[in-house]
């Protein structure tokens, strides 16, 4: 019996790992952006790098993230057929209606595939303008603003090592520093809720949700084409990463045994639930178990590479040498700096 039951599970194994292959990359560029409905006036949009979620309504548009800078123009036509084809309820409208305007840009975090298009996009929208302008009334309302976490800013303005430089017009508008920001008013009818996730994916990573909707937007803290990028250049560590990850979880509420309820838009790949997130945690923390247990016998990066902890995901995720090396040389960079 015993015997017959490991039979069926490996079975299962290598269905599901034929099943979850990662699809061929394709050239951005070439390719097109996929409107995807999430929930109510919430939408995705796919193909433009990483994943952008959408906010469109009575309000006008709010963007998590902007994709490559040269799907700009693509992004912008998939939001104008958006636009087109809604009221101000988010009901279909059976004549033309004019494009809302994009309002707000957030950036869940630094890199070029979720901030490319801030210039471009920025420029096609119109911001709020409040009591407190300075300058010419007129210039305040021109292009949208572009919100993110303070060290998003500091990376782009200030870049050092390998990092590149980013043009000006792709940088935040407003920062915020602290552990959360909440948009000062309703936007299509809901709360909004920037959240900072510290020395995760980055050190400015911004995770955003919608409260009514009940949408989580986590930028590449969490997706599901691949293992964790744990960007150490810039911030990232395995422990902020594995913290983010529970802090989803904590933040979440199933509709039943762990699946449906609040809905998560990845940084890349598909829609998820509950249960996406902690079948990705439980893994993300495994891996760094075993390489923290290989750290403390003394065994070199080759050698725990050698060992291939990763091998029980490799399947699904391709090769984890990468996501092992990042692993490895954060907990070693934590260890020293304990000493």
């Amino acid at each position: 019996m015993r015997t017959a039951y490991k039979f069926l599970m490996l079975a299962l194994a290598v269905c599901g790992a034929a099943v979850a292959q990662p699809a061929p990359a394709q050239n951005p560029a070439n390719g097109q952006v996929e409107i995807v409905p999430v929930r109510g006036h919430i939408y995705l949009l796919g193909g433009a790098g990483g994943n952008i979620t959408l906010s469109i309504g009575s309000d006008g548009v709010l963007m998590v993230d902007s994709g490559l800078a040269q799907m700009s123009e693509k992004v912008l036509a998939a939001i104008n057929q958006l636009s087109q084809q809604l009221d101000k309820e988010g009901q279909p409208l059976k004549s033309y209606a004019p494009p809302k305007p994009i309002r707000y840009i957030i950036n869940t975090h630094v890199h070029a595939d979720h901030t490319g298009g801030n210039e471009a996009i920025a420029k096609a929208g119109k911001t709020f303008t409040g009591g407190n302008v300075a300058g010419e009334i007129s210039d305040a309302a021109e292009g949208a603003a572009i919100l993110a976490h303070e060290n998003v800013l500091n990376r782009m303005s200030a870049p050092t090592g390998s990092q590149a430089a980013t043009p000006q017009g792709d940088w935040p508008t407003e920062t915020y520093y602290k552990d959360q920001m909440k948009l000062s008013h309703f936007f299509n009818g809901e709360g909004v809720r920037l959240i900072h996730m510290p020395k995760a994916h980055t050190d400015g990573d911004t995770m955003v949700y919608f409260r009514e909707s009940d949408v989580l937007s986590t930028g590449d803290i969490f997706t599901t084409t691949g293992y964790p990028f744990i960007d150490l250049e810039r911030g990232g560590s395995i422990q902020g990463e594995i913290d983010a990850l529970n802090y989803i979880l904590d933040l979440v509420i199933p509709e039943f045994r762990t699946e449906g309820g609040t809905l998560i838009v990845p940084g890349h790949g598909r829609i998820c639930d509950t249960a996406d997130v902690a079948y990705y945690r439980d893994m993300v923390t495994i891996v760094r178990d075993r390489i923290q247990n290989y750290i403390k016998k003394g065994m070199t990066l080759e050698q725990i590479k050698a060992t291939k902890p990763t091998i029980d995901w490799d399947p699904r995720y391709g090769s984890g040498d990468r996501f092992v090396e990042a692993v490895y040389r954060s907990l070693t960079a934590t260890a020293n700096a304990k000493k």
